[in-house]
């Protein structure tokens, strides 16, 4: 018998499909099995709460062993846990292929379906799930973004939303934009003069500009388009676009996941055949494309097809670079930057490609800091798991404040905010595509 770790981990497909998949007996004697092999290694405890919660139910249970922890129970570990994935990558050594095959991740989000299926899901994480039509309801109506983020930002507003939906007062909510990036990507495409293929690239992308960066972070989707195209990358836009499903598929709610695939797949295979590989500004949404998607419909060719095109932005330029068609004529230097590798992208298993193109700039140096930032997009805004987000941010946030950065940094800029907040040190939380940008002065 061999550790899972000593060799590469295998990601077996997400049954969701069969019945036994919602058989609450059948869950709780896995989460039983796998609970208890936890127990006995307790290697994760570090990483998030979801590993001290269960443990504590152990510990004071009367038998100190995971058959006195009551079965009603088991939901308390599986509403810390946020399918971040780092166990499974990062630390447990029973993952497949050893004999025990334990897969944290995938058993957290079967719990998760099963609980959404019996209707136990509340309305303030349906709503908050629901991340490309709270976008277009907030960006549709011209004002309605001002009015949002207005109330956002108030503090009166703030504890009605405490009050109503359960959203802790505290917590950073993101603003939404009415120029939405495919709103202004319109005068920002042009096609490219010269596009040159390499071994592994196309030299022509489809932007996914996933709801964050659609709605809330149309600037950055604008800084990556001025990059590519600053590197002779030829820029479009897929006629349409929903949500990729990660918001939806963290809820446990699986049937809004397919429906959602459903939409993207075929217009981004099609774009596929036409020659288009596919970036994206937000590593959940690149991942769920990657590995969640193709795990969940294995047996989809244009599934798979999606999935070979999927590439994370720097990820991509890496690529470019290595055949020598990176543009490396920076202007302005960055200096330190204080760079949080976000889960999402960890578990990608590319390097830190974000790291290694922004030190091609001169007088640049990128410290990276690989913790989680404890945000998730939803657990850090709910009331009753607020407190433990932040202290999940704050030893990346302690690094943040010994280094004491001109830049701050995250792929995830929803993470970029939350540690931010945490912070001590006052900096301002930047995408990396933005200081890419800033690095060529276009």
């Amino acid at each position: 018998m061999k550790e899972g770790s000593l060799e590469a981990p295998t990601r077996h497909a997400i049954n969701w499909q069969d019945d036994e998949f919602y058989d609450e007996g059948a869950l709780n004697q896995e989460l039983e099995r796998v609970y208890d092999i936890c127990h006995g290694c307790r290697r994760c405890v570090s990483l998030c709460n979801a590993f001290p919660t269960l443990f504590d139910l152990v510990d004071a249970s009367a038998t100190m062993e995971v058959d006195g922890v009551a079965k009603e129970d088991y939901i308390k570990v599986v509403d810390e846990c946020y399918l971040c994935d780092l166990c499974y990558m990062t630390k447990c050594p029973y993952v497949p292929p050893h004999s025990w095959n334990v897969d944290f991740p995938h058993l957290m989000l079967r719990a998760k379906a099963v609980k959404f299926r019996q209707g136990k899901s509340t309305f303030r994480d349906k709503f908050l799930s629901s991340t490309d039509a709270l976008g277009k309801m907030a960006t549709t109506i011209p004002l309605v973004d001002v009015t949002v983020n207005a109330v956002n930002r108030n503090s009166l507003g703030r504890k009605v939303l405490a009050k109503t939906l359960g959203l802790h007062p505290e917590a950073t909510l993101p603003e939404f934009n009415h120029k939405t990036a495919r709103r202004r990507a319109g005068k920002l495409i042009s096609p490219s003069a010269e596009i040159k293929a390499t071994e592994t690239t196309t030299g022509r992308v489809a932007l996914f500009t996933t709801c964050y960066g659609n709605y809330n972070k149309p600037d950055v989707c604008e800084d990556l388009i001025r990059a590519f195209q600053h590197n002779a990358v030829d820029v479009v836009l897929p006629k349409t676009e929903a949500c990729c499903g990660m918001p939806k598929l963290e809820l446990g709610d699986i049937d809004a996941v397919i429906r959602a695939a459903k939409v993207n797949i075929p217009v981004l295979a099609a774009l596929v055949d036409q020659g288009y590989d596919i970036v994206a500004p937000v590593p959940s949404c690149v991942l769920m494309f990657k590995q969640e998607l193709p795990l969940m419909l294995p047996n989809d060719p244009d599934v798979k097809k999606v999935q070979q095109a999927m590439f994370d932005p720097f990820e991509y330029l890496m690529l470019r670079h290595k055949a020598g068609l990176l543009n490396t004529d920076f202007k302005q230097p960055l200096g330190d930057v204080s760079y949080q590798v976000a889960c999402h992208l960890r578990v990608q298993n590319i390097g830190l490609k974000t790291r290694d193109v922004l030190n091609l700039v001169p007088q640049t140096r990128v410290n990276a800091i690989e913790r989680c930032s404890g945000h998730d997009g939803t657990y850090a805004v709910r009331i009753e798991s607020h407190e433990a987000s932040v202290k999940i941010a704050r030893p990346v946030a302690r690094k943040v404040d010994e280094q004491k950065p001109r830049h701050f940094a995250s792929d995830c800029p929803m993470a970029a905010q939350q540690i931010a907040d945490v912070a001590t040190v006052n900096v301002l939380p930047e995408h990396p595509m933005s200081l890419l940008r800033k690095a060529y002065a276009i």
